[in-house]
């Protein structure tokens, strides 16, 4: 598919359509396949991303769409929300929807340019998005009563940097809710936030995605009151 006019990249996209609970749809535009990369000026490569990673931010993942499907039927806080490693950030295009308060968030360099893209392909105004880098200080981003995520511990290096940065950003009551995919790395994860003072239930994710192709992960869903 051709970029818009006067985009000039050397990755290609797509738009699909996505659709979330209750049959409606969400038009995003995203990276081709995994293959693609562009990097030429080493910005991703300064922030720590690889050639690997690069594309991770700008394709839709299955646990991501799991969670744009619980943010249609949640009931949203009436604090500020905040989405980490958003990628296409399609959670936070349904909190947005809704009129929540949410801020995406992601350290990919490309993450607020097709965030844009995707507000206007779905005639949605300008949304919050900060740059939220769990290895390095934020200090713009402030503090939130819901921080949401999906498949965000993928990497054995993240869940105790992950953890710290949600710290760092988490009111002292909030809730914090995490999509995964059945990984490895949550268990370390799960301990460093009950030494945070968050108190985790887990409940099975199921059921088909937009695509047909089936699901299984679990909801984590931790919450600290301090009030």
């Amino acid at each position: 598919m051709s970029h818009p006019q006067g985009e000039q990249t050397s990755y290609k996209i797509k738009v699909e359509s996505v659709e979330v609970d209750g049959g409606k749809t969400l038009e995003i535009r995203s990276l081709l396949d995994r293959m693609q990369f562009s990097d030429d000026e080493g910005i991703a490569e300064a922030l720590g991303i690889s050639s690997a990673q690069w594309p991770l931010f700008g394709l839709v993942w299955p646990s991501e769409q799991k969670l744009a499907n619980l943010m249609q039927k949640w009931v949203l806080p009436l604090g500020p929300i905040l989405e980490i490693g958003c990628g296409l950030a399609l959670a936070s295009l349904v909190i947005h929807r809704r009129l929540g308060d949410i801020t995406a968030s992601d350290c990919h360099p490309l993450t607020e340019a097709f965030l844009k893209h995707n507000l206007a392909l779905n005639d949605l105004p300008a949304m919050k998005y900060s740059v939220g880098h769990w290895f390095r200080d934020n200090p713009y981003l402030g503090r939130f009563s819901l921080i949401i995520g999906s498949d965000v511990l993928y990497d054995r290096m993240y869940p105790a940097n992950l953890a710290q940065f949600i710290q760092l950003h988490a009111l002292p009551s909030s809730q914090v809710l995490i999509v995964d995919p059945n990984r490895g790395n949550s268990s370390e994860f799960c301990k460093i936030m009950k030494n945070n003072g968050f108190t985790l239930t887990q409940s099975m994710l199921k059921g088909p995605l937009f695509d047909y192709s089936p699901y299984r992960g679990r909801l984590l869903n931790f919450i600290r009151d301090e009030g």
